[in-house]
């Protein structure tokens, strides 16, 4: 029998205790071996014997990525320096770059988890996976290079970009699947397309995290690539990396592994936790986490959680897709505006693809302009760029309470990258 790497927790009341027993011994580990985890909880006066319900844990302060930064070059490190093993880093685009590391322990967790993901995407050691992610200090390429090892697949390690290798692995080598930003898969399906290699490649499944994506990207690229599934993937180098939870094949949200966090929504205003089904800003408490354990991290990624059990039959709990983050959202004429919400209305609308870009301007009136400018489907019909674009802005008017310039260009006329596409451009 096939190893099997889903926890064996049999009810919400078991996961409970799990959870309970993993809080104690971070808070106690924190306190013991860091020195930051030792002032917060100084500060506030709150100690591990504080902790005897996992309703406790909001005694606990929060952790943010300014703590990271401050702590730079190793923070939150909890452990000797000896039993560093190996250290991941964000993509630094604001300061310093946020440093985490990992003991031996951490990263038998983190591919354990990963493994996990593959399990419920139905791959197996029969599998061959294709990696079209970054490696180097980002964790994503060596996160699902980890996970395929531990899973006992075959990995094949080509990176981001390089379409001519990936066409020519994808046919040469046979593979099964392929793990990818939403943004890559994109190119990827499309250039398989365009060299009429569908029914030259083996690919079933189809992996992607690191970005929003709309449905209308999952269909170009199931489609394109001929695969039977592809699935969501969550992660955060601040916990462990991706692989943190999975959309199971039923589609009916994101699992997470509640076996090794604490996953919270709070209102990124008030602090205050969100309502059941209402999306908040994703807290984070670790469980296992030896190097760098995280206490109520806020980790600024915006969903909501999924209520009552999915018809998978898994019994961790789910939350939905990533909406965007709290500190991506932009004001104009007074009203919140996340990316996502244009990339669901956009959505809607088949006649368009699922590349737009958003543009903002102030006027020489001193007024606040947008526009969308999205791509035409492919196929569809020029002619009825006007009545399209005429369609999206008043459902953006109506839903979003703001209205914009809606300009409908060719398709493929946006620009492709392998990494995370740029959607929102502001020029105020």
């Amino acid at each position: 029998m096939p190893k099997t790497f889903m926890p064996t927790i049999k009810s919400e009341e078991e996961l409970r205790q799990l959870q309970l027993e993993g809080l104690q011994w971070t808070v106690h580990h924190a306190l013991q071996g860091s020195s930051f985890y030792q002032k917060k909880m100084k500060e506030t006066g709150v100690y591990p014997p504080d902790i005897q319900s996992i309703e406790d844990i909001h005694k606990l302060p929060f952790t943010t990525a300014d703590d990271l930064r401050e702590g730079y070059p190793f923070p939150l490190l909890a452990v000797p320096l000896e039993q560093v093993v190996r250290v991941h880093a964000s993509s630094g685009t604001t300061g310093k770059r946020k440093v985490l590391c990992y003991t031996e322990k951490d990263l038998q967790d983190w591919s354990a988890m990963f493994a996990r993901c593959y399990e419920m995407a139905g791959l197996s050691q029969a599998d061959r996976v294709q990696i079209a992610v970054g490696y180097g200090l980002w964790t994503a390429g060596v996160g699902f290079q980890l996970g395929a090892e531990r899973l006992g697949a075959m990995a094949v390690p080509v990176g981001p970009g390089n379409l001519d290798m990936h066409c020519e692995i994808m046919v040469d080598l046979q593979t099964t699947a392929f793990c990818c930003t939403a943004s890559m898969g994109l190119l990827m399906a499309e250039e398989v397309k365009r060299r009429g290699l569908r029914d030259k490649i083996s690919l079933r499944k189809v992996i992607f995290g690191a970005e929003r994506h709309s449905e209308a990207m999952r269909r170009n690229i199931q489609e394109n690539l001929g695969v039977e599934d592809t699935f969501d993937i969550p992660g955060l180098t601040e916990l462990y990396g991706p692989g943190t939870g999975l959309e199971c094949p039923a589609h009916e949200g994101i699992h997470y592994w509640a076996d090794y966090y604490i996953l919270e929504l709070i209102d990124p205003e008030t602090l205050k936790p969100s309502p059941l089904g209402e999306v908040g800003e994703m807290v984070v408490t670790t469980l296992r986490k030896e190097a760098a354990p995280l206490i109520r991290y806020r980790t600024r990624d915006l969903t909501r959680l999924v209520p009552g059990k999915c018809s998978c039959g898994n019994i961790l709990p789910r939350h939905d897709k990533i909406l965007g983050r709290s500190d991506d959202m932009f004001i104009i004429r007074g009203v919140n505006i996340y990316p996502g919400q244009i990339d669901h209305l956009l959505s809607q609308v088949l006649q368009v693809g699922s590349e737009f870009q958003v543009f903002l301007e102030r006027g020489t009136d001193g007024k606040d302009y947008m526009t969308v400018k999205v791509e035409r489907a492919e196929g569809a019909d020029p002619q009825e760029d006007q009545a399209v674009a005429a369609q999206l802005n008043n459902l953006l008017s109506r839903q979003l309470l703001v209205g914009g310039k809606v300009e409908v260009v060719d398709f493929q006329s946006l620009p492709r990258t392998e990494r995370k596409s740029q959607r929102v451009f502001d020029k105020r």
